[in-house]
């Protein structure tokens, strides 16, 4: 047998080979979340404010948009939550930017752990709406006829936002210090 040819150990975010609807949704979404991570993963506040051309979006504003979004998918959309600390204090009205706005005045240690707790809430809270109900089950979300979103919807609009957000990532960290890959290392963990 080959070297090629030896089944290797998968990293931990990587889907499985074969399983289920819902491991292989919870697999593509941790893939997106880890490549993410490892995106702006272990740099300073500078490294956290680059910009890329014209455009104003920074890995400090990516991390703080995405753990809001992972807090409205499996909060506000999924049970009707409302939205804790910190965006319960943010005038949206003011500034409907302000997770990618305010994070120009976070440590990258609040940032990290912003989002690294959101996902934490995220993957436990998903857990148990597929123990409680499936990917059919309905959730709090609804379109003002009345007609509900399925958890399956969920999943894929935050897998969508993920591929957008880590897209835009992948680009503002190659200018940072010239990372690039389309994959963590196999080793890689979180700094």
């Amino acid at each position: 047998m080959a070297d090629s040819d030896v089944p290797r150990a998968q990293p931990p975010w990587e889907p499985p080979l074969a399983g289920t609807e819902a491991e292989h949704l919870a697999g593509a979404l941790d893939r997106l979340r880890a490549t993410f991570r490892w995106k702006a993963d272990g740099l300073d506040p500078a490294g956290l404010r680059v910009r890329a051309g014209a455009s104003a979006l920074t890995l400090g504003g990516l991390l703080k948009h995405l753990a809001r979004v992972e807090d409205q998918c499996f909060g506000t959309k999924l049970s009707g939550t409302p939205l804790g600390a910190p965006w319960d204090a943010a005038d949206w009205n003011a500034d409907p930017d302000w997770d990618f706005t305010s994070a120009a005045d976070d440590t990258p240690a609040q940032l990290y752990a912003l989002w690294d707790d959101a996902v934490a809430r995220s993957r436990a809270t998903f857990d148990a709406a597929l123990r409680a109900g499936g990917l059919d089950q309905l959730v709090h979300l609804a379109w003002p006829d009345g007609r509900r979103a399925s958890l399956r919807r969920i999943v894929f609009d935050l897998i969508e936002e993920y591929g957008r957000h880590t897209g835009q990532a992948d680009m503002l960290r190659e200018a940072v210090d010239g990372r690039v890959g389309e994959d963590p290392p196999a080793a890689w963990r979180p700094v």
